[in-house]
């Protein structure tokens, strides 16, 4: 293992600065993901509620994606992670101070800018590490960047066990979102720390003309992400809720769990280039995601026999087996992407990727309010993911073969 480890530390400074930024980022999106719908419950917020001011936060990701991803195409993307570093704490600090005024429009306004400005990490990163990483980095590079949601729930479970350690009356949900977030202006530093100069490709089409782009391998690409990312829309956010709600799991316990689950994630991240080197991606992305909606149903399903003593057991052991399972193909899934659409494509790819996720996850917010609302269990809206989560693994599987094809017919150069 510290072999593996050692080999992420020979990337380049400049991939390490931003990754470094980014696990800022990922700190307070982790933060807020797990504490944020305690701290609204406890001021009064319906799940509803909640889900409703989170659709926002991703809808400025969503109307900021495309023209974004056209706007950095043959750019540099520098002066984009600025945005990001000031952006998305200034914005976090901003919800928390709507929370404690119950003002709506704040509420509203300040989420929509969190997303718009975490659009702009979101989106330029990949593109930054395909044009600036050296080939044989590559997927070291994408796989910590990958790792950061990880690592920074880690770092966030120890600062809240740290904090409530020290007083848990004066560090209390809405104090520990407000401190840490005030931490995260630090991912500033890391930008100014990164090589000013970086590998632009030239512009060789128009950035504005959609005709210029191969939309038939794109659509390819980008139909099994958008699938999971509709299914993980109806339950990734809302983790925290499932716990607190069917399992009376308070949020130490949950920060806890979140900390094992993160602690797996790392470990399984830092061996993702082993496993695909190993046994390729034809295996590894559909044997690790079918696993993983296994470990989802298990968890969901525990909601039929909550009232026995168990029960919290089974939900905390399969949440801990589907996070690590769930997140090893990411990385996977998002290098053969890159790959599978070619240079002049990848700008567009990752506009889009980002606008799939966020549009999902802000139609899934909006349909898990109403479900909510009409008092569907958590159990049938986790349903739904495992659902969606099977037809995803399916087109991955025709995804990866469909590569397979068009490298070996040299129609895709890497």
């Amino acid at each position: 293992m510290i072999n593996t480890i050692k080999e992420y530390t020979k990337l380049n400074k400049t991939l390490l600065n931003i990754i470094t930024v980014e696990f800022f980022v990922q700190l307070i999106n982790v933060l807020f993901v797990a504490i944020l719908p305690l701290y609204m419950k406890s001021e009064g917020y319906s799940d509803s509620q909640y889900a409703h001011f989170t659709s926002y936060r991703y809808f400025g990701m969503l109307a900021l994606a495309l023209f974004l991803g056209m706007f950095i195409k043959g750019r540099k993307i520098l002066p984009m992670f600025y945005i990001a570093a000031i952006g998305v704490p200034l914005f976090a600090v901003l919800i928390i101070i709507g929370v404690q005024l119950h003002s709506t429009s704040l509420l509203l306004i300040s989420h929509l800018l969190w997303g718009t400005a975490y659009t702009f990490i979101q989106i330029p990163i990949l593109p930054y590490i395909m044009r600036n990483a050296p080939k044989d980095q590559q997927t070291r590079a994408i796989t910590l960047n990958f790792a950061t949601w990880s690592m920074a729930t880690i770092v966030g479970s120890f600062l809240v066990a740290i904090f409530n350690g020290i007083n848990p009356d004066l560090f209390t949900e809405r104090n520990l979102l407000f401190v840490i977030s005030i931490l995260c202006f630090s991912g500033i530093y890391f930008v100014m720390k990164m090589e000013k100069n970086e590998n632009v490709p030239i512009l060789q089409k128009s950035r504005t003309n959609l005709k210029d782009y191969d939309w038939i391998i794109i659509m390819k690409a980008l139909v099994p992400t958008m699938i999971i990312a509709i299914g993980a829309g109806f339950t990734i956010p809302f983790m925290s809720l499932f716990f607190s709600n069917v399992h009376n799991m308070s949020t130490a316990f949950f920060s806890t769990l979140n900390l094992i689950t993160a602690i797996a994630v790392t470990i399984v991240a830092i061996y993702i280039p082993v496993l695909k080197e190993r046994y390729g991606y034809h295996k590894t992305i559909p044997i690790t995601q079918s696993f993983a909606i296994i470990a989802l149903i298990i968890m969901a399903t525990t909601q039929y026999y909550s009232h026995l003593n168990f029960a919290i057991i089974v939900a905390s052991v399969s949440y801990l087996f589907r996070q690590p399972l769930m997140s090893a193909a990411v990385p996977m899934t998002s290098e053969i992407t890159m790959k599978y659409v070619g240079e002049r494509n990848r700008e567009m790819v990752s506009a889009l990727t980002s606008a799939i996720w966020s549009g999902s996850a802000y139609f899934s917010a909006v349909g898990f309010g109403v479900l909510r609302h009409m008092n569907v269990e958590y159990v049938n809206i986790f349903w739904i993911t495992s659902g969606m989560y099977c037809i995803g693994v399916v087109l991955y599987i025709m995804l990866i073969r469909d590569y397979t094809f068009r490298e070996k017919s040299g129609l895709i150069s890497n």
